[in-house]
């Protein structure tokens, strides 16, 4: 059924359809950082209540959360530009009204530049810099200013304006949300959904820069209070229909998510079939997020093998996919036999290199040349036997 933005009500009981548009205010039941001291990451492991919501999710979904922007980077947005926090402005295509700061917190994205914002800026202002750089010709350029910029840098940098704040959130995109793949099955956690999220800082163009959602989940978010969040399906990353078959799972970092609900759901099922994780990260002593509970689903016959990487614990960087070529033999056995092969994490290069490690263990176990190992993989991705949940 597609849902309006007033159709929120269940036709048969009243009771209310939480969704994208009319999100549920789940209360954080827990929020801890799973590194250890001495690490130069912070991974928080959220849990969230999802009593009497009517939400429900299966292992391989993902939660959309609707953060709000940092309360200080607004503060500096409307002190900078002169702006009253109190005066009304609005927003969106229904033309709703709102308080310039509870517009710049909760409903505009301000940490994120796009080619229309600064075209459109562009009418405010008389500075030539900005003038040049919204030309045709200067499309490439005006790319690369916007990567890793926001708001506050443009309004900075091309002054003086001639703009209201009307004008400037007027140009704004509304807040996206974020799409976070869930950590733990629902039939293990009745009412409840877990998450893994890697908190992003980073220092680009003389500031230090930090994500919108997972330093709200790092830094404000306590235990007790809530979360506006929906459950996004997704119908290419799941658990196969049976639990008798093998399972292969490779998610380092934060990739670990949906495979600590799929080892929970094979758990509470107690599915007949093996399973085998490879887990990275930098340090084994700081970085091995939630080693208790998988050695002991190792220890229990849960979970089958247990690879592990991590790279900054030698003078040779160690990665996953070193592990998979290191047990070549065993893991195209596994294949051959017809295991599920999972990969989660980063797109740019984890994902690339294990694909490209895959194709080396197929190629050689296989005895097959380049082209043989490549349509061997993708019958296997037509079988839904090698699924992908990259970002």
């Amino acid at each position: 059924m597609q849902l309006t933005l007033d159709d929120t009500k269940n036709a048969k009981s009243d009771k209310p359809v939480f969704s994208r548009t009319n999100p549920f205010q789940a209360k954080v039941l827990k929020n801890i950082n799973l590194n250890g001291t001495g690490s130069s990451k912070e991974t928080r492991h959220v849990e969230l209540s999802l009593k009497d919501s009517g939400l429900s999710y299966k292992p391989g979904d993902a939660l959309g959360v609707i953060p709000s922007n940092d309360p200080e980077l607004v503060a500096v947005l409307i002190s900078e530009m002169g702006w009253d926090e109190e005066a009304v402005v609005t927003v969106g295509k229904q033309g709703e009204t709102m308080l310039l700061k509870e517009a710049l917190t909760n409903y505009c994205e301000i940490t994120l530049l796009t080619k229309k914002i600064l075209q459109g800026a562009a009418a405010f202002t008389e500075n030539e810099e900005l003038q040049k750089l919204v030309l045709v010709e200067n499309a490439a350029q005006l790319k690369e200013y916007c990567n890793g910029r926001d708001l506050l840098d443009m309004l900075r940098e091309f002054g003086p304006w001639k703009a209201t704040a009307q004008d400037i959130v007027s140009l704004l995109r509304k807040m996206t949300a974020r799409l976070y793949s869930i950590a733990s099955s629902i039939t293990a956690n009745p009412d409840e959904v877990h998450l893994t999220i890697g908190a992003v800082r980073y220092t680009a163009h003389g500031r230090d820069r930090k994500g919108v959602c997972s330093v709200l989940c790092a830094e404000r978010v306590q235990e007790g209070d809530t979360l506006p969040v929906f459950v996004q399906a997704n119908k290419h990353f799941f658990l196969p229909e049976t639990l008798d078959k093998d399972i292969i799972m490779v998610g380092p970092g934060t990739g670990i998510a949906p495979f600590r609900s799929f080892i929970q759901e094979l758990a509470v099922n107690k599915a007949t079939g093996r399973s085998w994780l490879f887990f990275g990260d930098q340090h084994a002593a700081s970085d091995f997020l939630y080693q208790g509970e998988l050695e002991q689903y190792q220890r229990d016959g849960v979970l089958t093998k247990l690879d592990t990487a991590f790279s900054r614990d030698s003078d040779q960087k160690v990665y996953v996919q070193h592990k998979m070529l290191e047990h070549s033999k065993d893991l195209f056995e596994w294949i051959e036999k017809g295991a599920y092969f999972y990969v989660c994490g980063d797109k740019e290069h984890m994902a690339k290199d294990v694909n490209e490690a895959l194709l080396t263990v197929i190629e050689k176990e296989g005895a097959m040349d380049r082209d043989a190992a490549e349509a061997y993989l993708k019958d296997m991705q037509q079988q839904g036997r090698y699924q992908r949940d990259v970002y």
